[in-house]
């Protein structure tokens, strides 16, 4: 799993040779936050122990965990938001255009090198594209050391952080861009210490 999320390529090797089988997808996944389901949770109690939890997480390996961009704690929905007739925040509409726009900005600017996207940034395109002004580095140098993120997880939080500039039309990446993506790792953080 690890080498297609990361070359976007895949290969079968046997006594008769070697076949590569490209790989392009998104990979969207889901698991609770500890056995019960319930860590975190408002309106319920959680049952597990400090070490199930920390077990559980550790299901999934460190370097699998550190090839996917995102991760997003999504809280339960009560049931007054579900029945709800008022729908709060941005249309579908409206967000499909601001994608398409961000999109846009990326194919351009990865139009030398022949990418589409800024998630599928090599490490010298993350250098090109990827500069930071002081407030953001001085965020992403106390994430690094605080939460002992990877070279890899850096990478990613640096595409990340591209992409929320280009969603807000911003040419330049700033500190309120580095502070959200790095918001986005949250299976990177240790729960207890």
């Amino acid at each position: 799993m690890r080498r297609p999320l990361e070359d976007g390529m895949d290969s079968i090797s046997r006594a008769a040779g070697t076949v590569a089988f490209p790989a392009c997808f998104i990979l969207v996944a889901a698991m609770n936050p500890c056995p019960c389901g319930y860590y975190g949770c408002s309106n319920r109690q959680c049952r597990c122990s400090v070490r199930q939890i920390e077990n559980y997480r550790k299901r999934i390996s460190g370097p699998l965990l550190d090839r996917i961009d995102i991760h997003v704690d999504v809280p339960l929905v009560n049931f007054r938001e579900l029945t709800s007739d008022v729908i709060s925040g941005e249309s579908s509409a409206v967000i499909r255009e601001r994608v398409a726009a961000a999109r846009e900005i990326q194919v351009a600017r990865l139009k030398m090198a022949k990418l589409t996207t800024n998630a599928a940034m090599g490490a010298k395109q993350v250098r090109d594209h990827c500069k930071l002004d002081a407030e953001g580095k001085g965020y992403l140098e106390h994430a690094m050391q605080e939460m002992n993120f990877s070279a890899r997880a850096h990478d990613r939080i640096l595409k990340v952080a591209r992409t929320l500039a280009d969603l807000a039309g911003k040419p330049d990446i700033t500190g309120n861009e580095v502070l959200e993506a790095i918001q986005f790792r949250t299976l990177d953080r240790q729960l207890f210490e």
